[in-house]
């Protein structure tokens, strides 16, 4: 989730348009009239913004994290017995990745449609209860099927609740953005270290999962007990009172036909295509080739070593995403291609096995984020303050349809290539 607060800069781009219209004066006391009263209330809708976003995406981290250990279920053999060979899934874990980004990537292209109609507490209330499915469905049965569908709750849960908080920010000072946007930056590594540590201490992945139904009760607790909304803001209804510059930016691409949309599209390009590209190349890493990397001579099992790749991930994806204000990077293709030189040399070392210790590649799986959450960041923040204000929101959402697509590709493809690589990982190692 995961965006840049770049609200200020063109809060202050819009109002100077706005003031040539002698519109800024209306603008201004829509803006700047106090947001929930004293200032304890407003750091109570920082830190309810902030658990909202550390929740909503912690079940999505947890169930990429737990890919491996969910579809070893379906073997006959024990998970750490690796020394005569590779231990391979009849599945790839590109199925969880498929079931964990498909719904998520449906209901941002339909939901705008319909959720205006549905009150915010029906929304959250739907959002707490699919996280809540997803942890008891995968944690309490070992069928496959009803595995994947708990996967599916997740994703449902993270895409309804991002679409749902982002819109909710709209009613509360526009800082809130920021403190959303670091709660999700870490979930990523705040769900991965928790879900691999417990299981690497003892706890087995049914009961760490069971642990985490706590997530979904803070979730709870970060909306109904926390957040301080505007006097006339009614949870209990679909709509309230927006702010102008939301009425205004929303009736402006509202008024635009298709093909006016995209002419919008084209300035992005330059910026989409190496979003697709390497988050295609670094999801296809982690769910085709992870789970196939594998180091008897480590203190960790197979299972260990999957979870620990996808923490050094995470953690890699929380740094860069962090760095936009320390270190801006144009050219970031570069990291796209970069990316690819990752890929390259885990795919043959799947093949040949060349690299002595587990910590390298560890370190290839956190230069793996890094690279990943830097143009993300990056990408982002170009379109942030090169899109025409107008269209500002426009831009960015139709920007993040990028990096969806280039998971959901990579997912669909981490499956061929994890049985074609399967075949030949039989052999002795």
């Amino acid at each position: 989730m995961k965006t840049v607060n770049y609200g200020d800069q063109a809060y202050e781009v819009l109002r100077n348009d706005l003031c040539k219209e002698d519109l800024c004066d209306s603008v201004e006391n829509e803006e700047e009239k106090p947001i929930a009263g004293p200032v304890k209330e407003k750091w109570r809708n920082h830190a309810g913004f902030w658990i909202l976003g550390l929740t909503n995406n912690f079940a999505y981290v947890v169930m990429l994290s737990a890919a491996f250990d969910i579809l070893a279920r379906q073997l006959g053999q024990k998970k750490d017995d690796m020394t005569k060979g590779y231990h391979c899934n009849p599945h790839s874990t590109g199925i969880i990745l498929l079931a964990d980004i498909l719904p998520t990537l449906l209901i941002k292209w339909t939901a705008p449609f319909f959720m205006q109609s549905i009150s915010y507490n029906f929304r959250v209330a739907s959002v707490v209860l699919f996280a809540f499915g997803s942890f008891l469905l995968v944690a309490l049965f070992k069928n496959v099927f009803l595995s994947i569908l708990g996967v599916v709750f997740a994703s449902i849960s993270c895409g309804f609740g991002e679409i749902t908080f982002l819109s909710l920010t709209a009613h509360f000072h526009s800082n809130t953005v920021s403190s959303w946007s670091a709660g999700t930056g870490a979930a990523g590594v705040s769900a991965a270290f928790a879900y691999a540590g417990m299981t690497t201490v003892g706890v087995s992945p049914e009961k760490t999962l069971l642990v985490m139904l706590v997530v979904p009760l803070l979730m709870a607790f970060g909306y109904w007990g926390l957040l301080k909304p505007e006097n006339n803001f009614d949870h209990t209804s679909s709509t309230s009172s927006k702010s102008f510059i939301k009425k205004r930016t929303s009736d402006a691409t509202a008024s635009l036909t298709f093909k006016e949309k995209l002419q919008l599209v084209k300035p992005l390009v330059k910026y989409m295509i190496p979003l697709f590209f390497v988050y295609f190349a670094e999801y296809i890493i982690n769910q085709g080739l992870f789970e196939l990397l594998y180091y008897p001579n480590s203190t960790m099992n197979h299972a260990g070593q999957y979870r620990w790749l996808q923490f050094c991930y995470q953690f890699g994806v929380l740094i860069s995403r962090s760095s936009v204000n320390i270190i801006k990077i144009e050219k970031i293709e570069i990291l796209a291609a970069l990316q690819y030189i990752n890929f390259i040399v885990l795919l043959l070392e799947v093949y040949y096995r060349f690299i002595p210790s587990i910590w390298i590649t560890l370190s290839i799986g956190l230069f793996e984020g890094l690279l990943g959450g830097g143009v993300y960041v990056n990408a982002f923040y170009r379109v942030a303050i090169e899109a025409d204000p107008k269209y500002r929101e426009f831009s960015m959402g139709a920007a993040s349809m990028a990096d969806s697509s280039g998971i959901t590709l990579a997912g669909a493809l981490s499956m061929p290539l994890h049985s074609y690589l399967c075949k030949f990982a039989k052999s002795p190692i």
